[in-house]
Formats: C-alpha cells, structure tokens, sequence
C-alpha cells in the first residue's frame, strides 16, 4: 500500500513516548464511559423531568467526549485494536465502577467470569 493509504496493512509499532498519551486516551474514554451510562441510569430513575432532562444532557455530552476519544485514539491505534479496546474497557468500567460500586448492584458468579473473560480478551488484543 501507498505512504498515504488511509487504510493500514499491519499494526505499527508504538513508540514508548505515546505509551502514556494512549494509555490516558483509553483510561478517559473508559470513564466518560461510565459517567454517560451512569447518567443515563440516574435518568431513568429521575422523579421528575428536570432530572430526567439533566441526566440525560450529562449522558449525551459524556457520550460525545468518548466519541473525541475514540477519534483521537484512532489517529495513532489502528480501528481493529482502537475499537475493541476502548468497548471492552467501556464495558467493564460499567459493570464494576457504575454498577457494582456506585448503584450496588447484585453481579452474580457468571458474570464476574463474563468480566474476567472480556478482559483476557482486551489482553490478546492489546498485546503483540
């Protein structure tokens, strides 16, 4: 492929001084994450409109700054390392930050295994 294909045949190697700009890029697309979700939670159970609409304005701004993430992240990780990576930390940066610690709620056995299995996932697909 050309110097200027947008589309990349391999994964490049990642310089050691990004290390740190992406790792904080995944880190706050993860919690972002897990304020929009929250949000959206906090929404659903609202009284009252003037909470519902709050909630859900926190939810959708939080939702548009994982979307900047995303982009951002996508200008120096590949879309099929980006991608996963960024959903499976969403996912369980939501099960055990928003749900389990936040809301209480019950997560049974085989869910925990689900976690833990997501997370072998984003290890096979963050390591080289």
């Amino acid at each position: 492929m050309s110097r200027f294909s947008p589309f990349r045949s391999s994964v490049q190697p990642i310089a050691s001084s990004r290390v740190g700009l992406l790792a904080s890029l995944f880190v706050g697309h993860m919690l972002f994450s897990v304020v929009s979700n929250a949000a959206f939670k906090l929404s659903a159970d609202s009284r009252g409109w003037r909470g519902l609409l709050l909630w859900q304005v926190v939810g959708n701004l939080s939702g548009f700054v994982t979307v900047l993430i995303l982009t951002a992240l996508l200008r120096h990780v590949p879309l099929q390392v980006a991608y996963p990576l960024t959903q499976g930390l969403a996912a369980v940066g939501v099960q055990v930050f928003a749900a389990w610690l936040f809301f209480r709620q019950a997560i049974t056995p085989m869910q925990w295994l689900g976690t833990l299995l997501i997370v072998a996932g984003i290890l096979c697909i963050g390591t080289r």
